[in-house]
């Protein structure tokens, strides 16, 4: 059976676009393969973070990710500095990497330049980022990570630390494979259809959280960026904001862009924005209700007890193999 394993950072409410580019991308592997799914808490301190903040969004992602469809009878569902093993291999992988590698991140010069502007530093857990997200996926023997397109340079990272480490210390790691859905929605903001829907976008029109109550949604459709052609077709170039809106709309109807475009032929973008934000809440409103009730009982934190005994168990084979491999062991 193959072996999947994602996670995302709880460093900020989850946008639409963390929703269908991520998140529900999660919920069909349950039923086919072993699944691990990871609130990566260790992740977001790679950047300063207030920690009274860092641990409330840490529960609300766990409860999230069950309101959202992950199912703790068959998938594995825990925060990643529960499970020591994740920060232990870590280290392990930094060993194993090189300065100039890491130095050639594309989205560790992105965010060293946002750091270094904003708080005139840089924090080293931006360069050793890429091992702990490695050690994250080998823990596991992961065969399959179903990551964004954006994620391809740290999973080609993972593949050559561990060949590298298999090369030097003997077969330990298995080799994961990069998994992308095929035509999968990327959520543009809503203000400024050319760049991608953000947590932090200080627009509040711009990002749909997955949190917000169906009037706040209603709001921000309507308010979304169209033009002044007044057809529903899908052009990026000429027309980005409505291609964005069609995009969303694809992504909950399963309709392609001709059957959406055929649908609203000779309409005006009223009715199609109103038929989108049905859409939207008719699917969004079960998960905010599911949220809601996870966040008000003590379910939530019996799921995540036992998702990280689950995973140390399953961690500590992989770790310890990899300890013995290397060295550090005593007897």
């Amino acid at each position: 059976m193959d072996v999947i394993f994602s996670g995302i950072q709880p460093s900020g409410d989850l946008t639409l676009g963390n929703y269908l580019g991520a998140l529900k991308n999660f919920i069909p592997f349950q039923d086919k393969a072993e699944c691990f799914y990871c609130i990566v808490n260790q992740h977001a301190i790679t950047v300063p973070q207030d920690p009274k903040l860092l641990h409330e969004r840490t529960r609300n992602l766990a409860a999230l990710y069950i309101a959202a469809g992950l199912d703790p009878k068959k998938a594995t569902i825990f925060v990643q500095s529960e499970v020591p093993e994740h920060a232990l291999l870590g280290w392990m992988m930094i060993c194993s990497a090189y300065v100039g590698e890491m130095e050639r991140m594309t989205q560790y010069k992105s965010k060293a330049q946002k750091q270094e502007k904003k708080n005139g530093f840089i924090p080293l857990g931006l360069l050793t980022y890429p091992p702990l997200m490695a050690a994250d996926i080998l823990l596991y023997q992961a065969t399959f990570v179903p990551v964004g397109d954006d994620q391809r340079q740290h999973m080609e990272i993972t593949r050559d630390l561990a060949e590298r480490f298999n090369r030097k210390y003997g077969e330990v790691f298995t080799l994961p494979e990069m998994w992308a859905p095929e035509g999968g929605a990327r959520v543009m903001s809503l203000q400024e259809p050319t760049k991608k829907m953000s947590k932090s976008d200080d627009n509040e029109w711009a990002t749909i959280h997955m949190l917000d109550e169906p009037d706040v949604i209603t709001k921000k459709i309507k308010r979304a960026v169209t033009d002044s052609i007044g057809h529903v077709h899908y052009d990026k170039e000429n027309q980005p904001g409505v291609s964005n809106l069609m995009s969303i709309h694809s992504a909950f109807s399963g309709k392609n862009f001709e059957e959406i475009e055929k649908m609203y032929e000779g309409q005006g973008y009223g009715v199609f924005k109103k038929d989108l934000i049905d859409l939207i809440v008719d699917q969004m409103s079960p998960i905010l209700s599911r949220y809601k009730e996870l966040m008000g009982s003590p379910e939530l934190d019996s799921i995540l007890d036992e998702g990280a005994a689950k995973a140390h168990a399953r961690a500590s084979i992989t770790y310890n193999k990899a300890i013995h491999a290397m060295g550090l062991y005593r007897k």
